[in-house]
This record gives C-alpha cells, structure tokens and sequence, in this order.
C-alpha cells in the first residue's frame, strides 16, 4: 500500500489494560499522511500508552491499528521501519558524549561506519549540538538533552514520528525552537503524532486535534472547530467569597440556558456565551442577589476553555491516572 495514499495511522478501539487499570478505553484515530495531529490530555490521560500501541511496544488487548496500512500486531517489523519515538524522557546514555550516542545509535539501525559519522554530523549541525558534541550528555541542560533525542530518532528520517510530550520542561525559548523543527520536519514530508498537555502548543502546530480524557477520545477536530463548540465567546468569571460559587453557578445556568463549569481552588466559572451583550444584566442580576465579583472577562474561547468545558477540570488536574499510568506504561 502506497504511503501517500493511505493514512498514517488508522487506529479503531484501541483498548489497554493493566490489572484493575483501564489506561486506553476504546480510542480511534486517523491521523493524515503530512500532517501534524495533536493529542491534548492531562498526564495520566493515556496518551502514551496509545502511543507505545502504535509503535509496536504494547499489544492491545482489543482494537486494532495500522500504519501506513501494516498492522502494528501483525505487522510490527514492517510496522518500526516507518516510526521514530522521542519519548519525554531521553533514551541516551549519560555518561556518553552527544557524538557517541549518536553514532551508536546509527551504527545500531545499520549505517556503515563512513554514514554514521555523516549522519550524526548532520544531525548535530540541525540540531545547534555541534558546539556540545564531544560533551557528556550529564552536563547537558534539559533542552540540549531533548533535541538530541529528537535527533536520534530522525537517523533513519522515518514517515512517521510520534512526539510523546517533547517539550515538557523546556523553557520558552527552546520550546520555539522545537516547535520551528517540528514544522520543519513536517514540511520536508514528514508525519507527526504529538502528544502534549500543552493547549498552546496543540494550537500552534496541530492540524487536528483528539482531546483525550481517562483513556477516550472525548472530542476531535480543528483547533478553530474545537473553540467553536463551545460558542462563540467565553465568560469567566470570579467570586469574592467562595460560597457563592453554587448560587453563581445557578444563576448563570438559568440566564444563559447553558452548562457552567465550576473551579472550585480558583474560585472560578466558566461559560460558553453566544452574546457577550447579556454581560451586564448578568453583572445586575448578580449585584441583586447579593453576590460580590471580582473579576469577569469576556473572550474569544482558548483551547483551554475547550478543554475545561468538555472534560470539567484543567489539563493537570488528573494526578492520580498520571502516577497509574507511568508506573504500568
């Protein structure tokens, strides 16, 4: 099956268990040839467990999945040929410098001793590792130690890549960088499955986007179709005394005939808004009940929104599914 024309990945009710623990619950993609498609869910979510399906390193215990139209059970040789994994965490050794890792690593997929020493020079020049290349990676800053491992998994430059969380940790500035590659990878042909809990960063680079929650796909589409479900504007607003979160939250449902979600820690609500004009009849209702706010806004919905009003609470808040799924995954 030609790579340019079936989908990179078609995955149907993908399901994986450990014990008592149901880390992914039936999650289905389709994820385009050449394009950037974005996972967005709290840690614990099941992202990377869907990831490790994909890529051969966890069987399924229901669903199934192809790559490039191979079957990642059937198929897995076939399967490894066409994906890099960069994990959160690098998959290099400390004690090593950057030159030797990667020239381990090529030597390890096969390039004679003449093209891994090309390849990792390359890959050290695009990469801005090449003042660091004779350099212990245990003296590398986290960024450094992220682009080398985004760097180990383009040796073989594989059609797909999957992406798990490659920012976490990272500050601003080497955050953009990884984000001006991963658009350059993309442009050069490249297929990119990212997972991230970053809403910013799903809306900077992702065509599409699956929002995942307790191992299911809750809502797929655009970033501008996910904001859209949500209406058109967003209403936050905030209490003074946290006791009027409940009679807030009422009282908005009745006015604006739609769900309120509520963050109790922040004091907060959060509504969609189809007319930002009822603004200050909500202000007078309020003001009459004897409720003090402190803060409202009115706005465009951020992906944020999107996510706090489909899931009912924040990127990170699901530590406990987070701590499950690191120590099985």
């Amino acid at each position: 099956m030609s790579h340019a024309t079936s989908p990179a990945i078609e995955a149907e009710g993908l399901v994986k268990r450990f014990g008592e623990f149901t880390a992914v619950d039936g999650v289905s993609l389709t994820v385009p040839t050449g394009s950037v498609y974005g996972v967005l869910g709290p840690n614990g979510a099941g992202k990377t467990t869907t990831i490790r399906m994909l890529a051969t390193l966890l069987q399924p215990d229901a669903g199934q999945a192809r790559i490039f139209g191979h079957d990642v059970v059937a198929e897995p040789t076939a399967v490894r040929s066409l994906v890099g994994v960069t994990g959160q965490y690098a998959s290099v050794d400390e004690d090593l410098t950057a030159t030797e890792n990667l020239m381990i690593f090529s030597r390890l997929l096969g390039l004679s001793r003449t093209d891994a020493r090309r390849k990792t020079a390359e890959l050290l020049e695009e990469f801005a590792l090449t003042e660091a290349a004779s350099k212990a990676l245990k003296y590398f800053s986290g960024g450094m130690r992220r682009r080398l491992d985004l760097a180990a998994s383009l040796i073989s430059r594989p059609p797909l890549l999957f992406l798990d969380e490659p920012t976490t940790g990272l500050d601003p500035r080497t955050r953009a960088q990884m984000w001006d590659t991963i658009r350059r990878l993309v442009a050069e042909g490249s297929t990119v499955l990212l997972t991230t809990q970053y809403l910013d960063e799903a809306d900077q680079l992702a065509d599409r986007i699956a929002v995942i929650d307790r191992g299911r796909v809750i809502a797929d589409g655009t970033a501008d179709e996910l904001k859209a479900s949500v209406g058109t504007s967003s209403l936050q607003l905030s209490v003074v005394d946290r006791a009027d979160l409940e009679p807030t939250r009422a009282l908005l449902t009745e006015a604006l005939g739609v769900d309120v979600v509520v963050s109790p820690e922040a004091g907060r609500l959060t509504a969609p808004l189809t007319d930002p004009s009822v603004t200050p009849e909500l202000l007078i209702r309020l003001r009459d009940n004897g409720i003090a706010v402190d803060e409202i806004t009115v706005s465009k919905p951020s992906l944020d929104e999107v996510f706090l009003t489909i899931t009912g609470h924040g990127a990170a808040d699901d530590t406990a599914a987070a701590d499950t799924e690191r120590s099985v995954a």
